[in-house]
């Protein structure tokens, strides 16, 4: 079998764990047999972390070369095509899936969740974008319904982060039980008030359990500064926690007992750790994993004015809520899986 040459394209290297745990996680499906080479903004340190050939994303000049000595391009996972966050972001990475065509490589749409998608522009750049590819998978049913509007073939499965592997994580079993995690992200909806009235609910939700609450930023220029905020106001035990390897930010999970979280795959891993989960959704992706899932939750812009209410409901949920089964868990994991079928099926095409 000959060596196959694969360009793998996705927001990494931008500090994002979501995305790092996506990379990840198509690292670890790749078949036997391919080379990677990961466009990153930050080569350097992608390249040490994932031990894989590298190149600058924003280098057109190295881009281009890479292609040309590839055999494949991925969109490798996530919210890469939507124009909410930026219009640019999506003909970016459109802009690369045509140079890839028009250079000779197939493509493969790998583990996407489409859109939102509220301009014109983007959705028929989207579709001409899907339609050309040589296989598709998505992780959500939202842009399933999408793909089959547009008649366009794919798979759906479950995110890939319920099959990243996890490793365990230096100083979490050293820190008083039980842990609750919180991992909240600035955004439009989290306004002053509401990270006020959410500060103010975990207080009271710690002084009642003697939880040690472990602040997760996924993204330190979004999240560090609300991580601190809240710690400085904390009246028990607590850490923040900033972990830069995917793996090892999936086993945080596995040492907690709750897991309060904006964060989609901050939600993903507590849930395949047998966590419970409160979530507080700011995008359609939190709300329809909260849809799939059963997970208790708000979305940020219902969420109570009382913090007294916020409190209460944490508590009950703390002590009555279930976890997804065992069974569920592996059900989600095997279906994940079907990305991984995915990658073989279509890479093998060039053996």
């Amino acid at each position: 079998m000959r060596e196959i040459r694969a360009v793998l394209c996705g927001y990494y290297g931008k500090g994002n764990a979501g995305d790092e745990a996506l990379l990840a996680s198509l690292l670890q499906m790749l078949p036997q047999g391919v080379t990677p080479l990961v466009l990153s903004g930050n080569p350097t340190e992608t390249r040490k972390r994932y031990k894989v050939q590298t190149c600058d994303r924003n280098s057109a000049f190295r881009v281009l070369k890479a292609m040309r000595n590839s055999d494949f391009f991925i969109w490798g996972g996530g919210s890469l095509i939507q124009d909410v966050t930026s219009a640019a972001s999506p003909l970016y990475y459109a802009g690369l899936m045509g140079l890839a065509r028009q250079l000779g490589l197939k493509t493969i749409a790998w583990a996407q969740g489409i859109g939102p998608l509220k301009r014109e522009l983007t959705r028929r750049v989207a579709r001409q974008s899907f339609a050309s590819c040589t296989a598709v998978s998505v992780r959500d049913r939202g842009s399933a319904e999408l793909l089959a509007d547009w008649k366009i073939p794919f798979i759906i499965a479950p995110d890939p982060v319920w099959a990243l592997d996890s490793s365990q994580v230096q100083g979490l079993w050293d820190l008083p039980a039980p842990r609750v995690a919180v991992t909240l992200r600035s955004h439009p909806a989290l306004t002053s008030e509401r990270l006020a009235n959410l500060t103010e609910a975990l207080i009271n939700f710690q002084k009642a359990t003697q939880t040690c609450i472990l602040l997760v930023p996924f993204q330190a220029s979004q999240d560090l500064s609300i991580a601190e905020s809240i710690q400085s106001q904390l009246p028990g035990s607590n850490q923040i926690f900033q972990i830069e390897d995917p793996r090892q930010l999936k086993g945080l999970f596995r040492g907690v007992e709750m897991a309060i979280g904006m964060r989609y795959h901050s939600l993903i891993m507590a849930a395949a750790a047998e966590c419970r989960c409160f979530a507080l959704s700011y995008d359609p992706k939190v709300s329809q994993l909260m849809s799939d899932l059963d997970l208790p939750g708000w979305e940020l812009a219902q969420l109570p004015d009382d913090p007294n209410i916020i409190s209460q409901t944490w508590l009950e949920h703390y002590a009555n809520g279930d976890p997804l089964s065992s069974d569920q868990i592996q059900s989600l994991v095997d279906r994940a899986l079907m990305h991984r079928d995915l990658l073989t099926q279509a890479l093998s095409i060039s053996n």
